[in-house]
């Protein structure tokens, strides 16, 4: 590749790129400082809020992750032209693993089984508390999930900045040698994860599916983002040469999948639990359908996925960007939603929502988009001297 090329693509994402990383770091910070205000006035609240806006903004990250070596795995044009996307999502993993130390701290006011006068009284909490559920172990588990993440976001990108220089040595095998196991990884870990740091909130309660429902739910919460910064970056040259209408179709096809992956899930995880009708099992559900929660299930069923499911089967709305975008801002809302279902009718009988609830997705999310537009500007939007992308950008520059 020609050297006026590769300076042609150094500039992608640089006009608005630092601009929107200054936005949300002053969002983060400006919220981050109401939050700790409300750590003050509210201490049990701030730890349950901050656990639903920590695991929402994780998703992203690992999502990141695991399309990223999907990508690898399958090929196409449409996941090279995001890959740089995927990747500096991915490079938020450091800023994650720091944002955990507070899920750590607040161990005691989220986890009935971080708590001896609970676990004195209640048998089976004291078997689980010696087999699995313990404070060391917790944290012993984290520290393995974030080192596998970590490892694998390292090799990765490491890989794909080497093909930034010519001669690059890094080819396609590389990529594929790597993400085949690592997505085996990332199912076992992530299921874990969602074991230890969602799902023992309610620890008499257990689902075999449980881990799979949140693979669902990352994947689509990392290809919304995706569609998302293409929106913004299909704005500026070149980029809005090599996103073609195709590429947007095929992501809105994505969406569509993930969106039926999430609901298929969810729902065999009802169904199942149901049709057992066990009492140990069906309390989980009980609880969160009544007191209001109901009502939430209900708009999660409708706007999570029948009304997204009736529009991505439209072809023409799919190849518009500017109409994915928005519904894809949707779903990524929906998700959060989801996750606030999951987590606080553990705490709260009736429907409850705290201002907290608005401010820590705020803060981390500002954090973690300041990141993430960091890693973007750092490189080329695509790898200059991978084979792939001197086959997409050929024909555009001999035509």
């Amino acid at each position: 590749m020609s050297t006026a090329r590769a300076n042609n693509l150094d500039v992608l994402g640089l006009p608005v790129a630092p601009i929107i990383q200054r936005r949300s770091l002053a969002v983060g910070v400006v919220f981050g400082v109401l939050a700790v205000i409300g750590a003050f006035i509210n201490l049990d609240q701030f730890y349950r809020s901050y656990l639903v806006a920590y695991v929402d903004w994780l998703g992203l990250t690992l999502g990141s992750l695991a399309l990223l070596m999907l990508v690898h795995l399958t090929g196409g044009d449409w996941g090279h032209v995001i890959r740089r996307i995927l990747e500096a999502g991915s490079r938020t993993l450091w800023l994650m693993m720091v944002l955990f130390v507070p899920v750590i701290f607040g161990m005691s006011r989220l986890y009935i089984w971080e708590q001896p006068e609970a676990v004195a009284h209640d048998p089976k909490l004291q078997r689980i508390t010696q087999l699995y559920l313990t404070h060391n172990g917790f944290i012993l588990r984290a520290v393995v999930y974030f080192a596998i993440w970590g490892v694998l976001v390292w090799f990765l990108n490491r890989w794909s900045a080497a093909q930034d220089s010519p001669p690059s040595r890094v080819r396609g095998a590389n990529f594929r040698a790597l993400s085949a196991p690592g997505l085996v990884l990332y199912g076992f870990t992530i299921s874990f994860a969602a074991i230890d740091w969602v799902m023992s909130l309610d620890p008499h309660w257990i689902s075999t599916i449980y881990g799979l429902i949140f693979v669902a739910g990352q994947g689509l919460a990392a290809l919304c983002f995706v569609v998302a910064v293409v929106a913004i970056l299909v704005r500026y040259q070149p980029m809005s040469e090599y996103i073609k209408p195709g590429h947007v179709h095929d992501y809105g096809n994505l969406m569509l999948a993930f969106t039926m992956l999430w609901a298929y899930f969810s729902f065999s995880q009802w169904l199942i639990i149901w049709a057992g009708n066990l009492p140990e099992e069906i309390s989980w559900y009980m609880v969160r359908l009544s007191g209001g929660w109901a009502w939430v299930g209900l708009f999660l069923a409708l706007f999570h996925f029948a009304v997204p499911f009736a529009l991505l089967l439209s072809r023409p709305f799919k190849r518009k960007v500017r109409h994915l975008v928005w519904l894809a801002a949707w779903l990524l809302a929906m998700c959060y939603l989801d996750l606030f279902w999951y987590v606080m009718p553990t705490f709260y009988g009736q429907i409850h929502v705290s201002w907290l609830d608005v401010a820590l997705p705020l803060a981390i999310g500002g954090l973690w988009l300041a990141v993430f537009f960091g890693n973007l500007k750092g490189r080329p939007l695509l790898p200059l001297y991978d084979q792939q992308t001197q086959a997409i950008l050929e024909p555009a520059h001999e035509s």
